[in-house]
């Protein structure tokens, strides 16, 4: 292989996560940190599979019978499923399109490889329908927690943050103090950090306002702006991994109480948050209220709500016509590291 090739590759490959994705693509942490993963796996296939460490890639040796068997890799030894390994094709996509805009010659055997196998494999991959709440559902979820418990006073709150905020599991987790102000109407605004370092403010009903004083209250953090408003058994901020699962714990916990209700199989942090816009647009509040409330950037993303509340009226008008009308019939070139990844990537 020729030296100029892999430092071609490993070049491009840092400038694009330490200039590209943070600096001129502003991408979130999270969206930074999904990419290089997806990067630190094609490293580990490469050196364990097929004997070629970090410092000897090349554009030239990722053809496209080489990310095929990566990809087969994927699904068979790391267990992961065709919309996982889809996701991660699109990031080596991604890169491909920078590289090619740097070095058309170098990286183009790298990019149509990935082309045909996005052709070929997976253009049957569909997204999973977004679990919604329905309003009963939210208000029965809500009554689970055990709030005669430390972790149950705490869940309740997250709970009902989550619902009046519609913020996203990660703008909960880096809540501050400093970021909850409570006014005389009895309600509160809360400053969240969202995608991209943005900043926007939302307020919260009078009785979700009332049970988050309680609880800072109750933490004893009123005046340490700094200090994280929620946190978990080990750590001072609630991680997202831990707001999930006690989700799942509430989910798990309503649908034994109400087994006809909860009928979806993807409830998420998240369907708080699609239940809360489609909950707002099902109210009759226009659109681009809900997008600014939401926070989204364009509001050809809060469009998807708006056919999911034509959804809900078509299940209800469904349910109307059984019961009326009965019929019987989702520089750069770092050094390698000791574990055979380049620093960049850790």
């Amino acid at each position: 292989m020729k030296k100029s090739d892999t430092g071609t590759f490993m070049n491009l490959l840092e400038k694009y996560f330490t200039v590209q994705l943070p600096v001129m693509a502003k991408a979130s942490g999270n969206t930074v940190k999904s990419y290089k993963y997806a990067f630190r796996l094609l490293f580990r296939f490469m050196n364990e599979v097929k004997g070629v460490p970090a410092d000897h890639m090349t554009f030239e040796c990722l053809d496209h019978d080489t990310l095929a068997e990566f990809f087969k890799w994927l699904m068979t030894e790391r267990k992961c499923s065709k919309s996982t390994a889809k996701q991660r094709l699109s990031v080596l996509s991604a890169f491909g399109d920078y590289a090619q805009d740097r070095n058309l010659e170098a990286a183009c055997v790298f990019k149509n490889g990935i082309n045909k196998i996005a052709k070929s494999s997976f253009k049957k991959v569909g997204h999973r329908p977004r679990a919604v709440l329905t309003r009963d559902e939210v208000e029965i979820l809500l009554m689970t927690p055990d709030t005669a418990t430390e972790i149950g006073f705490r869940d309740l709150t997250v709970l009902s943050v989550l619902y009046t905020s519609g913020a996203r599991a990660q703008e909960i987790c880096d809540l501050k103090v400093k970021d909850v102000q409570f006014s005389s109407d009895g309600r509160a605004a809360l400053t969240l950090t969202v995608k991209g370092g943005k900043i926007r403010q939302v307020k919260i009903s009078p009785e979700a306002a009332s049970l988050l004083k309680k609880y800072i209250d109750h933490r004893k953090i009123s005046n340490q702006p700094q200090r994280h408003v929620f946190s978990s058994q080990t750590h001072e901020q609630m991680s997202i991994s831990c707001v999930e699962a006690l989700f799942r714990k509430y989910i798990t916990s309503a649908k034994e109480k109400q087994p006809l209700l909860f009928q979806k199989s993807n409830y998420s942090p998240h369907s708080m948050r699609h239940s809360t816009a489609t909950h707002m647009l099902e109210a009759g509040l226009p659109m681009a209220a809900v997008k600014e409330f939401l926070g989204h950037a364009s509001i050809v993303s809060t469009q998807i709500y708006a056919e999911l509340s034509q959804q809900k009226v078509d299940d209800y008008l469904l349910k109307w016509n059984e019961r009326c009308f009965p019929n019987d019939q989702t520089e750069m070139m770092s050094s390698v590291n000791a574990n055979g990844m380049p620093a960049f990537l850790t």
